[in-house]
């Protein structure tokens, strides 16, 4: 399989900072790929250019052979790449069914000439209604889908940010630390789960995390990033024996 996503040579600063330095790797498709780094290796800034909330100095982000670089967030979301967040953006007042079914695109019901007419759009909300059930079961929150998403704990809100992603019809996912905060048990679940979309959904995840004692057993390849540059990129065996990322990143 080839890369889905390929970060060629991007920089970006911020004033005289260079967050990311000329900063190059593939992301492999249908792969677990993780991006590691101290705090200020440019780990989040790198997430959010191929997002699109951030605009490089130069170099080019690829999708799929597409240019996507500078490309509106909201443009790069229908082209099916979505990201989560460290910390959750989550209706946190609406139910957890109801925080997935808003992410269904082109929704008819939102439409401003279509929404008087329930008639008109009734049988599409049922079926969105349907399917956001289906990916809360997979996700594993089907227990709680009635519940205010405000009441979740911290790993429910990772796993419905992941359920949201899903139902926006996403098949690359960038995950901004989604076990931060979350307790071991339930940590480890949210790593199966990702495996577990990986192979019956072939999607691909870019993954930001420091928790590595966890994270690691569940990757495919690992990028390590210190001062805006790359320091080592491949099978997390060899990355993590990497003299340079075991200076940086583990302290020596």
């Amino acid at each position: 399989m080839g890369n889905v996503i390929e970060i060629q040579n991007v920089r970006k600063d911020f004033g005289s900072l260079h967050a990311l330095d000329g900063v190059s790797f593939g992301v492999e498709e249908k792969a677990v790929t993780i991006l590691i780094g101290p705090n200020g290796s440019g780990k989040t800034t790198l997430i959010n250019v191929v997002s699109g909330l951030y605009k490089p100095e130069s170099g080019r982000v690829l999708y799929k052979g597409r240019d996507i670089t500078g490309l509106e967030p909201f443009k790069v979301y229908r082209e099916g790449l979505v990201r989560t967040f460290q910390i959750p953006t989550l209706f946190l007042k609406l139910a957890v069914l109801e925080n997935v079914m808003v992410a269904k695109k082109d929704n008819p019901g939102e439409a401003f000439l279509k929404s008087p007419f329930r008639r008109s759009w009734a049988k599409s909300e049922e079926q969105t209604a349907e399917e956001a059930f289906r990916i809360l079961q997979t996700v594993g929150l089907m227990n709680v889908w009635d519940q205010p998403a405000g009441s979740l704990s911290g790993g429910q809100m990772k796993l419905l940010e992941i359920a949201r992603a899903l139902m926006s019809g996403g098949d690359t996912l960038l995950l901004d630390e989604p076990i931060s905060g979350v307790n071991p048990t339930l940590a480890h679940e949210i790593f199966q789960k990702i495996l577990s979309l990986r192979d019956s959904l072939g999607l691909t995840f870019l993954i930001v995390e420091h928790r590595l004692d966890i994270a690691l057993s569940y990757v495919d390849s690992v990028v390590a990033l210190a001062y805006g540059k790359l320091l080592a990129y491949g099978k997390p065996e060899p990355v993590m024996k990497d003299p340079r990322v075991i200076d940086a990143y583990l302290g020596g």
